[in-house]
């Protein structure tokens, strides 16, 4: 077996790598670090959570070593699609290259422009940031990319689906055309396909098998629930999340909680909240720095429950979370394994709860024809409340003597007074009278204030 001491890596790198504990590479990185260090380009596919960060970070980092940066000519650019996979890849880079002197940057929203031009031109070797950011700082005149000597493109299939691609173009166009390229993604779309071909020069194509299939630490379990009404759908399912919660007791240590759009991570957390369960929502629309503190509450187990949407949460790396809650079937299959992934990690056993309701039988079947596996389903532990429903109403015509004839029609006076009802004919007399004596007046009901019902009486009176 391959060890990270056979991959020709800097001395000073492979200090780091053993210090975080690790010695055997994975098959993405065992691939793909000995041509990166050829200074060949990379075309790697592999999903989240296969090691891919240091497959990039590591062979960049030995061969900047030699070199020196310049003001606001970084020398090796890595773009990522979302806020905190940049930041993670940040914080990967800082755990390798602690043994170096090589500065980074990272250029995300959320954070001042000031703070970052000021990085900028002191000179970094490796600039990590998201396209839009990137382009921004470009756009104002504060950064040069004709000195990128390596450019990495993670998670690219990501990329695609927030629409991002426009942006990596142009990006690849203001780089050298001598620069290497190391470029990543879980699937090969036509777009992405179009791209790599336009701007790779005979990469070395390592790819590593997609994950269609979740680990054996894992609990799978779904919950299945037909709403009494459509409109009660997202309210019955956040009950059935806090009977889920509460069923799973001391177990449940910790959750990600996932949905599918931005406004129901914001909902169920605050319902979350509501019933005293302690939760934080993450999405793109909320301020960096909360974000990260969110996760920091998260990761250090101040916060007990992580509402996120996928885009938040891609390529987080939490060890330690002992359950996933799909609130949400997600719409692509794929990322099915990627939610459920966040748990069960490094050995440890997890608990995956999905609940869906008929509207989501059409990508359960995908997920489930993905991981050749059928969800085990298991009991609804939460009881709707008794409502009334078509067999419970009472018949009207036992209740109060009214009756229809075979043509539908409305009870008869008779029947009317039987039921204590004034017949139609006797509406316009009743029109007018208040409580008192008593006259209504047509439209107020009786809840007609005493000091306007006088001033009508005395009207009616004159």
């Amino acid at each position: 077996m391959t060890k990270f001491s056979e991959l020709n890596l800097d001395p000073k790198v492979l200090k780091a790598v053993e210090a975080a504990g690790y010695e055997t590479p994975t098959p993405i990185q065992e691939g793909a670090i000995p041509p990166a260090l050829e200074g060949r380009d990379v075309l790697g596919i592999a999903q989240t959570g296969t090691g891919k960060t240091a497959s990039f970070t590591l062979p960049m980092i030995t061969m900047l070593s030699k070199g020196r940066a310049r003001a606001r000519m970084p020398r090796s650019l890595v773009l990522a699609p979302t806020r905190e996979l940049a930041a993670q890849v940040a914080e990967n880079f800082d755990i390798y290259s602690k043994n170096t002197k090589l500065t980074k940057a990272l250029l995300i929203g959320g954070v001042s422009f000031k703070e970052q031009d000021a990085l900028i031109d002191r000179g970094v070797d490796v600039l990590i940031a998201t396209p839009g950011r990137l382009l921004d700082h470009f756009e104002r005149g504060k950064l040069l990319l004709t000195g990128v000597q390596i450019m990495v493109v993670d998670e690219a299939d990501r990329m695609l689906d927030m629409g991002f691609i426009p942006d990596i173009e142009r990006i690849f166009q203001l780089t050298p055309f001598t620069r290497q390229t190391l470029f990543f993604s879980a699937t090969m779309a036509p777009e992405i396909e179009r791209i790599t071909n336009t701007f790779l020069s005979n990469p070395a194509k390592i790819e590593v098998a997609r994950a269609a299939t979740t680990s054996e630490t894992i609990t799978q379990a779904l919950v299945y629930h037909t709403p009494r009404r459509k409109d009660y759908t997202a309210k019955d399912k956040r009950a059935i999340l806090r009977s889920i919660i509460e069923q799973e007791g001391e177990a449940c240590t910790n959750a990600i909680i996932f949905c599918n759009r931005k406004t129901e991570v914001d909902i169920v957390a605050k319902s979350l909240k509501k019933h005293g369960l302690n939760a934080e929502p993450i999405h793109g629309d909320l301020e960096q720095s909360h974000r990260m503190r969110v996760l920091g509450g998260f990761r250090e187990g101040e916060i007990r429950f992580l509402c996120a949407s996928d885009v938040a949460a891609r390529g987080l790396d939490i060890p330690n979370v002992s359950h996933v809650f799909n609130f949400d079937v997600p719409g692509h299959a794929e990322d099915y394994v990627h939610r459920i992934g966040r748990t069960g990690r490094a050995g440890r056993e997890g608990k995956a709860f999905t609940i869906a309701t008929p509207l989501d039988d059409r990508q359960i079947k995908a997920v489930e024809d993905l991981v050749k596996l059928t969800i085990p389903r298991v009991d609804n532990p939460w009881t709707p409340p008794a409502g009334r429903t078509k067999a419970d109403k009472t018949d009207k015509s036992d209740a109060g003597g009214k009756t229809a004839d075979k043509g539908g029609k409305a009870a008869t006076a008779e029947g009317r007074a039987a039921a204590g009802k004034p017949d139609k004919s006797d509406k316009s007399a009743e029109r007018g009278k208040s409580r008192s004596g008593g006259n209504k007046v047509l439209g107020m009901g009786d809840h007609l204030p005493t000091f306007i019902a006088k001033s009508f009486e005395e009207r009616m009176a004159s």
